[in-house]
């Protein structure tokens, strides 16, 4: 039984660590969950974590590790149980050193994914991993969420870069493999099992990440497409032409836009009549070639195979804001509309065109559903959201969400794909992960659980019911 965090735990925390609980730290950004909280605790150091984990394992309190708070799937809120501890980590934000000839940056886990980035911009190099929420997201929530991003594509999820960390495990005890090393092959590698776990398995206290030189120049452009499936051929075509230098590609549908035209029609749009689809593609390029030059090849090449039908290339670095903005205000105007139900799924990509094609015929026949579903379509994940017919409130649909949810979930994972592709699992989708994992990865989940956290201190609730 874990205990409700009071004042004997508060007696035993450092001194200096404990903060005032603000509504901020019991809310998560799409307004489904309220936490609660006994005591916040902001420790400045490592061995402050470490104090505090050990402190509650005494005690048998419940731990939450608090990041920047933009995960969507409550893993960051504890609504049901003995009032936990919660654990931000907003005060260990210092980068502790950059070695651009390695490509390595160390960051503390408070550090902002925008701090990081700006950091190795200062040492003429880029931190790839770029999110809509990069200026409050920080590297511990990002590296525990294994975030992905618009650039999964050509640099990979969080993971990916992710050389090592730091971190404390559920005894308190610190785990210290902050190394800068691309080849380590001894054993086990609990780096792995860190990132991805929600602060489930410990707490990531810093990291060190990988860097990579950045591209020499950058092009941007937009070009409907008839349908998915064209828009899947263009990428192959784009990765012919172009190889490993497709940054992003993302596809985006006309209901996006008419959202955007009926809730922020100050935004520049930069077609008349929004197309039924279109892409974004982003490039950057090695020294000694054009983008524009690369990216009109690619548009007439696609159209004589006729997969897009008009294009516009960003012709300056605020055309290609712009185009990028387009994009990256797609949840803004979803969150205004107001979703039914919002699904973050992957899949195989060439399912993704029977899928989009299957989901119209399946939400005929539950009701009179629009669909927004856009999302990075170089790497599988699409963002499949649902709203009310013109005219309707979402609370009209209150009965039709979970089983809404679970038939968009089911057509996902009858084709091979995922139910959840970089939000996580958090508290909202554990019911998911009973239902669809694989039986015995889920038991070798519990059993790694056991093992790490016997106690079950470690953010209860999340990932596994």
């Amino acid at each position: 039984m874990l205990n409700a965090a009071g004042p004997e735990l508060a007696k035993k925390l450092p001194e200096g660590v404990l903060r005032e609980v603000e509504p901020r730290h019991l809310e998560e950004p799409r307004g489904r969950y309220h936490g609660q909280a006994g005591l916040l605790a902001a420790p400045r150091n490592v061995q402050e974590v470490a104090a505090v984990i050990r402190a509650c394992a005494e005690a048998r309190v419940a731990v939450v590790p608090l990041g920047g708070g933009t995960g969507l799937v409550g893993g960051q809120i504890m609504q049901d149980g003995p009032a936990p501890l919660l654990m931000s980590m907003e005060r260990m934000n210092r980068v502790r050193d950059v070695w651009p000839q390695e490509n390595v940056l160390i960051a503390e886990a408070g550090v902002t994914l925008q701090a990081a980035r700006d950091a190795a911009e200062g040492a003429g190099r880029l931190f790839p991993l770029s999110l809509a929420s990069q200026g409050t997201a920080q590297i511990g929530g990002v590296l525990a969420t294994n975030a992905g991003g618009v650039n999964a594509l050509r640099y990979g999820t969080a993971r990916a870069l992710c050389l090592g960390v730091e971190a404390v495990l559920p005894d308190g005890s610190i785990m210290d493999d902050l190394k800068r090393l691309r080849k380590d092959n001894t054993g086990y590698d609990i780096r792995d099992l860190l990132i991805g776990a929600e602060g489930s398995l410990g707490v990531i206290t810093a990291a060190s990440l990988r860097l990579v030189p950045p591209p020499a120049a950058n092009g941007v452009a937009l070009m409907v497409v008839p349908d998915p499936a064209a828009a899947l051929s263009l990428l192959a075509l784009a990765g012919q032409q172009l190889g490993d230098c497709v940054t992003a590609f993302e596809l985006i549908s006309g209901q996006g836009l008419r959202f955007q035209k009926e809730t922020m029609p100050d935004l520049r749009q930069p077609f008349g009549v929004p197309p039924d689809w279109m892409v974004l593609i982003d490039i950057g390029l090695p020294g000694g070639i054009a983008p524009d030059t690369a990216l009109e090849t690619l548009f007439t090449e696609a159209a004589e195979r006729e997969l897009v039908t008009d294009g516009l290339i960003a012709q300056s670095g605020q055309q290609a804001a712009d185009f990028w903005r387009l994009r990256e205000e797609i949840p803004e105007a979803n969150r205004l509309i107001g979703a039914i139900s919002s699904h973050d799924i992957s899949l195989p990509l060439t399912e993704v065109p029977c899928f989009i094609e299957d989901g119209k015929t399946m939400l005929a026949q539950m009701g009179d559903i629009r669909v927004n579903c856009f999302g990075h379509l170089g790497d599988g994940n699409l963002h499949y959201n649902c709203f009310p017919a013109e005219g309707r409130n979402r609370a009209e649909y209150d009965d039709l969400r979970p089983r809404l949810q679970e038939a968009v979930h089911q057509m996902v994972v009858d084709r091979g794909g995922s139910f959840s592709a970089e939000h996580g699992v958090g508290r909202l989708k554990t019911g998911d992960l009973e239902r669809w994992a694989d039986p015995v990865r889920l038991s070798a989940m519990r059993a790694v659980k056991s093992a790490l956290d016997p106690k079950g201190i470690m953010n209860p609730g999340a990932v596994l019911a």
